[in-house]
């Protein structure tokens, strides 16, 4: 990890911006102004905000990892390294007319993908995340994600308070269920797509799971339980995940007004359950609760 990130340290400008990256960068298969052989748009000077933003979230997860392992000259390496990136995005991409952050410094084209990547980095926060989280699912200058990079939108779209629509984001895989498919597309074209088998597009295999029954882990190597439903319009649903410990069951039912929430965690696994911005205690076991809508 240190190398690879060593290797772009090697573009990036004084401000951390990188500059003329070199080999094949991709990002995601679109075909509309600015992208080409998969790779998000260049500005003038050479500069792109979706490698920005994913370096910047390299560098956060890079500081992450070394914290957690002790080595804490590397994690403020990153962090510093990271922070100084955060602020020239801000300062280099963000368009306060759109208020959207744009694909080059020259503001001329806009994506989903930076502007979720800018929700999932920290770039965005807050109220200002949510509204751009809204922007994203509604906005029609914006390049669309295909199959593969919806991974990513759907993980920023649910960091800003909108999991809940989860369920109605899935027309790709609908569409691939409907041509006969047994395994996922690779691009989203179904005139010109084939059943690849493809992990990039399988993501829905997870989101039911993390996103929908909302289990997820809270600290390294899954120690602690983050139990975080986004329901929609469903009234019950119930599923089981694998764990180092045993296994993570939740079951929930909707009845009379309010839910019976039903979680099992391992032996030696506490966690919480987070329902509506309020966060109740689960103890390893078998827990029960009874939540409001």
């Amino acid at each position: 990890m240190r190398q690879v990130l060593w290797f772009f340290d090697k573009y990036q400008q004084p401000n951390g911006s990188l500059k003329n990256l070199p080999y094949w960068n991709f990002t995601d298969w679109c075909a509309t102004k600015g992208w080409k052989d998969g790779m998000a748009p260049f500005g003038k000077d050479g500069s792109s905000a979706a490698l920005d933003l994913q370096l910047l979230w390299a560098y956060q997860l890079a500081a992450e990892l070394e914290k957690n392992l002790g080595m804490r000259e590397h994690a403020q390496q990153y962090e510093a390294a990271a922070a100084k990136l955060k602020a020239t995005i801000r300062n280099k991409y963000w368009d306060a007319a759109r208020m959207l952050f744009a694909d080059t410094g020259d503001k001329d084209v806009f994506s989903q993908h930076t502007n979720s990547l800018a929700i999932l980095t920290g770039a965005a926060t807050g109220t200002e995340a949510s509204a751009l989280a809204k922007k994203i699912m509604n906005d029609t200058i914006l390049t669309q994600a295909t199959i593969y990079f919806k991974f990513y939108v759907y993980q920023a779209l649910t960091k800003a308070g909108l999991g809940d629509g989860y369920l109605q984001w899935l027309d790709i895989w609908k569409q691939n269920i409907a041509m006969g498919m047994t395994t996922w597309a690779e691009i989203s074209d179904i005139n010109n797509t084939r059943s690849d088998c493809h992990a990039w597009g399988a993501s829905p295999n997870i989101e039911f799971y993390r996103i929908v029954l909302g289990i997820d882990s809270d600290s390294p190597g899954f120690k602690t339980v983050k139990i975080a439903p986004h329901l929609g319009a469903l009234t019950h649903a119930s599923g089981t995940v694998p764990h180092p410990n045993g296994n993570i069951s939740v079951s929930y039912e909707q009845s009379n007004g309010e839910w019976k929430v039903s979680t099992t965690l391992p032996a030696n696994t506490p966690g919480y359950l987070l329902w509506k911005e309020k966060h109740y205690p689960l103890r390893p076991g078998k827990n029960l609760l009874s939540v409001g809508q």
